[in-house]
């Protein structure tokens, strides 16, 4: 089982954002928390926003928050 969540509209360019997903990308929730709070990006809200909300989509489902 897969749970995720996308943004739409969101007003930054892709390439902006990829930078901030290429850094957080294949690692732990927990990790990718810690990193998006050090990075001093703009489009770090909206990812972690992002984030927040595909940990919650996976409870939802019934996995654990690391899943």
């Amino acid at each position: 089982m897969i749970a995720q969540a996308s943004a739409r509209y969101m007003r930054v360019s892709p390439a902006k954002v990829r930078q901030v997903t290429d850094l957080i990308r294949g690692k732990g929730v927990t990790t990718s928390l810690a990193i998006l709070m050090n990075v001093n990006k703009g489009s770090t809200k909206m990812i972690s926003k992002v984030l927040g909300s595909a940990v919650s989509n996976a409870k939802q489902k019934g996995l654990s928050e690391d899943q």
